[in-house]
């Protein structure tokens, strides 16, 4: 314990030393926060709208005026012609263009149907998905109201009952995509920290050469291990803390769970991500490459860890892979201690499995450290 103990005043000094990594670990990921939880939204709105009216009729006027009230929808221009419709979305001006043709009110009253054309820049397929669903609305929307404009008496009494859907939201109901980001940003922020630090660590201490002294020392190789993660295993704790302080106060998100069973899963997450940092370093010569390695596994971990994409939307031979991914599991028992209340029992599987993971990647840096003896 006294070697361990003076490793740990060792690398809080060298940490307080250094300022870029005070700057790394304090301030950086609390702007990074507040800025990620503002700007990753799953919301798609403000959609730069325009119309080409070639029937200016009373109906076209009125399907027009409902889009220029709708909140999702900013309304840009009116073209006279589909070929300057086009040439505006090639340019990016608009994103989405109502076509309304000739003849729309008379075919709409005379042949009681029509049709119109929704043009969408599909290059970012997800947001367009759901700028079609918005368009579909409010097309549905007028076309109720016409029907029921256009029917006789005795076609009202022959309307079907209508069935109506009452929704009932759990965990978060008013919607708020913060109160689904800001979690799983969270757990971003404390991996990046964790595994880029400890990462460097070792790294660092070859390139000083002070690694060299250190090995021909009688410290055993798990007091060196235990004393190089242990310190960023305190400052992730304290990352964590710092960023739920910050979730509650500047973003309300709501913890309704334990928060004590919060930290004791985290605790053993920093384990199973200092160690894959401590891994990282034990193979690599300089500062670079750890970092290269370092950000070569986060990124993965990350995209695949269900935090911006669904897993259940990935390939079956993706799903396989994220359940070797930590990351996966800290962004599910982040959001369902705080947000469902989840208790131990609910959260056992996930902590099991981090519990292997931990024991595994830790024996292995344990072991893949090359001590002189």
């Amino acid at each position: 314990m006294r070697t361990i103990r003076i490793l740990l005043i060792k690398e809080f000094k060298q940490i307080f030393r250094n300022k870029s990594m005070l700057l790394i670990i304090f301030v950086l990921p609390l702007i990074q926060l507040l800025i990620l939880s503002n700007a990753a939204s799953y919301e798609v709105k403000n959609i730069k709208f325009a119309v080409v009216d070639l029937d200016h009729s009373s109906y076209s006027r009125e399907l027009i005026g409902k889009f220029q009230t709708s909140s999702q929808f900013d309304f840009i221009a009116m073209y006279p012609s589909e070929k300057l419709s086009k040439e505006a979305i090639q340019k990016g001006t608009v994103a989405v263009v109502l076509n309304i043709p000739q003849h729309f009110e008379r075919d709409l009253l005379k042949e009681k149907k029509t049709s119109v054309l929704t043009t969408i820049n599909a290059i970012n397929g997800a947001a367009a998905a759901v700028e079609a669903i918005y368009v579909t609305s409010i097309v549905k929307d007028f076309n109720k109201k016409v029907q029921v404009e256009l029917m006789t008496p005795e076609d009202l009494k022959q309307l079907p009952r209508q069935l109506n859907v009452v929704s009932s939201f759990w965990f978060n109901p008013e919607l708020n995509y913060k109160t689904f980001m800001v979690p799983g940003i969270l757990v971003l922020l404390v991996t990046m920290v964790a595994l880029f630090l400890s990462g460097m660590n070792i790294v660092r201490e070859k390139e000083l050469g002070t690694l060299e002294q250190i090995n021909v020392t009688p410290i055993k190789k798990h007091e060196f291990v235990i004393g190089k993660l242990l310190p960023f295993w305190i400052l992730g704790i304290f990352e964590l803390t710092v960023g739920l302080i910050v979730a509650k106060i500047v973003f309300h998100i709501p913890m309704v769970g334990n928060l004590g069973l919060l930290f004791l899963f985290a605790s053993v997450y920093l384990l199973v991500v200092l160690g894959i940092g401590m891994f990282i370093s034990n193979f690599t010569d300089t500062q670079q490459q750890a970092m290269f390695l370092s950000w070569f596994f986060a990124v993965i971990f990350i995209l695949m860890s269900g935090l911006f994409t669904p897993i259940e939307s990935m390939p079956v031979w993706a799903q396989l892979i994220t359940e070797a991914n930590p990351v996966k599991y800290f962004v599910e028992v982040v959001r369902m201690v705080m947000l469902k209340g989840s208790s131990l029992k609910d959260i056992t599987p996930q902590l099991l499995k981090l519990c292997i993971y931990a024991f595994i990647i830790n024996g292995l840096a344990v072991w893949s450290y090359k001590k002189v003896n």
